[in-house]
């Protein structure tokens, strides 16, 4: 779908999406931390502190955790095995995982950060959010981008509408007010998840149907995105790595794992019986989590908040 795509409207709350025939995720439905496959948890750290600008909330020898600056919600859990390969074109899984800063200004402050250390990025507007784009040193995709206000997402039917426009970067940068970039701000959590995947329908089927997302855009070219209470999207699919790709493996730097984070342990039980009757595995540990995967071996928790 573009921006010029006819007759758009405003995407008033209830106005858009396409629901699921059966379970539906609750409204307050969030995101949780994903977990990283990486070569070297060293390099990988040097990276996510200073170009991401994350603190380390805990880590041990092969293994760190990672959140925003004042903050002790992690984002981010990284897992060394050495030897890994880098993440590569024409692999399922990780497209890439987003996260959300608090508000434009500060997207504004870490286009100028990015600057002074002359690191490149590609960029879109997506009419819904700015957005700027990044490689980790293993190759792994990654997102920074603040939301443009709901007030102003338009939609075409129930479908709403998202577009890869070019980012007015001076305006960005004027949006900062002249502040310095001091790390990622407290408040920034992760936005959203976005997958290589092999077949929309199935993923339909199983994101949508089984896990409970809405469906929000799906005449983008070869994209379907889904998302709960509204949003423009939890998660981002793509057919773009090719009808070749095959699953990231053990040897490759990959993402291990995302989380769904739910209000009520009873919510994690009622997703879990949806994903049940879709025909997908559930397993579950002692902490009361619930983990599943989709056709293409991606892992994803339940968790509660």
């Amino acid at each position: 779908m573009t921006s010029d795509s006819p007759h758009p409207e405003p995407a008033l709350p209830g106005s858009y999406g396409e629901r699921p025939q059966g379970y539906r995720l609750p409204d307050a439905t969030r995101l949780g931390p994903v977990r990283l496959q990486v070569s070297s948890l060293e390099r990988s750290l040097a990276y996510y502190e200073q170009i991401l600008g994350m603190h380390v909330v805990a880590r041990n020898t092969t293994t760190a955790s990672l959140g925003a600056v004042g903050d002790s919600r992690v984002l981010v859990r990284l897992e060394e095995k050495q030897g890994v390969r880098p993440a590569r074109g024409g692999m399922l899984g990780l497209y890439h995982f987003a996260l959300l800063l608090p508000d434009r200004p500060s997207l504004g402050r870490f286009v100028q950060h990015l600057a002074s250390m002359n690191v490149r990025a590609g960029a879109a507007d997506h009419l819904v959010s700015e957005a700027f784009y990044l490689s980790d040193p293993d190759g792994l995709g990654i997102e920074v981008y603040a939301d443009r206000p709901r007030d102003t997402w338009q939609r075409i039917g129930r479908e709403l509408m998202l577009a890869t426009e070019a980012v007015d970067a001076r305006a960005l940068v004027a949006a900062a007010g002249g502040e310095p970039w001091t790390g990622m701000p407290a408040g920034s959590v992760m936005g959203h998840v976005h997958l290589h995947v092999g077949d929309l329908e199935r993923t339909r089927d199983f994101y949508s149907e089984g896990l409970g997302f809405d469906r929000m855009t799906w005449r983008y070219p070869g994209a379907l995105f889904l998302g709960a209470g509204g949003y423009h999207h939890h998660l981002g699919t793509n057919l773009w790595a090719g009808p070749h790709a095959r699953p990231a493996t053990d040897d490759d730097a990959r993402l291990l794992e995302w989380a769904i984070e739910l209000p009520t342990a009873s919510d994690i039980a009622a997703v879990s019986a949806s994903v049940e009757a879709a025909g997908y595995a559930v397993t579950r540990d002692a902490i009361g989590d619930a983990v599943t995967q989709d056709a293409w071996g991606t892992r994803v928790r339940l968790t509660t908040a």
